[in-house]
């Protein structure tokens, strides 16, 4: 006679989210697939995510099971990645056709799981759409699902028309907690909510067993890096924009960009016609597990953010964490969120957002005492740990999860 397996007791989780890897080492962000995963210690985690050319199919990654909805032809669903949503439908007016059925097929991939599974939380990250689907799809399930919704910066500073906000404030005032990346949101949150919900700060996480100092060989003296997506509110424009400056002072200095998005045309054109092209190097899309070489090599990581056309800007940078916990220095500006990372301070080696000059001048002053650049980032590195660590950040989240089941 065979025993039954145990009952799994854990509460059922459902995750919605558009920023999902599309197979294993994909190079688009992974934080929301590294917070399922590690959450699936205190939850059965289901993820509804779109598909995407040559995304794996429907099935299990890392414990979590992802469900990915078809939206449009396979070789059309191109809405989500290589720059974001926000920025393809700028590019590509086209694509604003793709938004109704890519709504409409969470929504229903959403309700599916809700109906099959039954749900205790759902956790929407980006209060439109998932938050709005969260909304509709938790009235209508029997299990009355409690949501928790994490804002991630483009979903607060842009979609600022009257009918966007009239979204936002209705898939806030359904959940029964917020979260924000970090202090600088909290206001704009508030203001939605009208005090009806309760907002926490609480970081995504990086893993600081890959992004670490290492070993190996000497640091650059003359290298310097950007890491992100190629779109306005990175500000790499500014940056290049900054480099003839710089290579009057340092003629060896470098460039490496690694990243992809709809400006990249935009800049290889810019870089050519300042006369870069010798000294900056396009790398294109850089795999998480190969990015802690190029932060342990480089002088400085430069992360140029601004504020974009439409309000758009860094709900938090993560990048420059990863930076630091490499051991590499970093250069820039003050846009509100960056402080979070350095403890409410102002970094550093810190450019007024969209100015070159300002920019080129804190590369300077880098490059011209790299020692005490790096003394700096050694200093940070434990309190990193502690506020960024996966550890910390996925403990967080279980806590408030498991709360709003109770």
């Amino acid at each position: 006679m065979t025993s039954r397996p145990p009952e799994d007791r854990r509460p059922r989780l459902l995750v919605l989210a558009s920023t999902y890897p599309r197979w294993k080492g994909d190079p688009e962000p992974g934080f929301v697939h590294e917070l399922a995963r590690r959450l699936c210690a205190s939850f059965r985690v289901t993820v509804v995510t779109p598909d995407a050319p040559g995304a794996e199919p429907t099935g299990e990654m890392d414990g979590v099971h992802v469900i990915r909805y078809r939206y449009a032809p396979r070789r059309l669903q191109t809405l989500v990645h290589d720059g974001g949503i926000l920025a393809n439908l700028r590019r590509h007016p086209w694509k604003w056709l793709l938004l109704p059925t890519f709504v409409l097929g969470m929504m229903r991939a959403a309700w599916v799981a809700c109906r099959d599974g039954g749900v205790d939380a759902v956790h929407a990250h980006w209060l439109v759409p998932q938050g709005v689907v969260a909304a509709l799809v938790a009235a209508a399930c029997k299990s009355k699902p409690k949501i928790v919704v994490t804002c991630h910066g483009a979903d607060l500073h842009a979609l600022g028309s009257a009918p966007m906000r009239a979204l936002k404030r209705f898939a806030a005032k359904r959940a029964a907690a917020i979260t924000v990346v970090s202090n600088p949101m909290v206001p704009k949150v508030r203001d939605l909510v009208d005090g009806t919900a309760s907002v926490e700060v609480m970081p995504m996480g990086v893993d600081l067993d890959l992004f670490s100092p290492g070993g190996g060989c000497g640091r650059s003296h003359s290298e310097l890096l950007f890491v992100g997506r190629l779109v306005g509110k990175k500000g790499v424009r500014h940056l290049l924009d900054a480099m003839p400056k710089v290579l009057e002072s340092f003629p060896g200095t470098r460039l490496k960009i690694a990243g992809f998005g709809p400006e990249q045309g935009n800049l290889q054109r810019q870089a050519e016609r300042l006369g870069l092209a010798s000294r900056v190097e396009f790398l294109g899309p850089v795999p998480q597990r190969d990015l802690p070489a190029l932060y342990r090599n480089a002088a400085a990581l430069v992360a140029p953010f601004v504020e974009a056309a439409d309000g758009d800007q860094e709900g938090l940078g993560l990048v420059v964490v990863e930076a630091l916990a490499c051991g590499c220095p970093v250069v820039t500006t003050d846009i509100p969120a960056v402080s979070e990372v350095f403890q409410g301070l102002a970094p550093p080696y810190c450019a007024r957002a969209g100015s070159p000059d300002s920019l080129a001048t804190e590369i300077l002053r880098l490059l011209g005492d790299v020692g005490a650049a790096r003394a700096h980032v050694a200093a940070m590195i434990p309190r990193l740990q502690q506020r960024f660590g996966w550890n910390a950040v996925a403990g967080g989240y279980a806590r408030l999860l498991m709360d709003t089941v109770r």
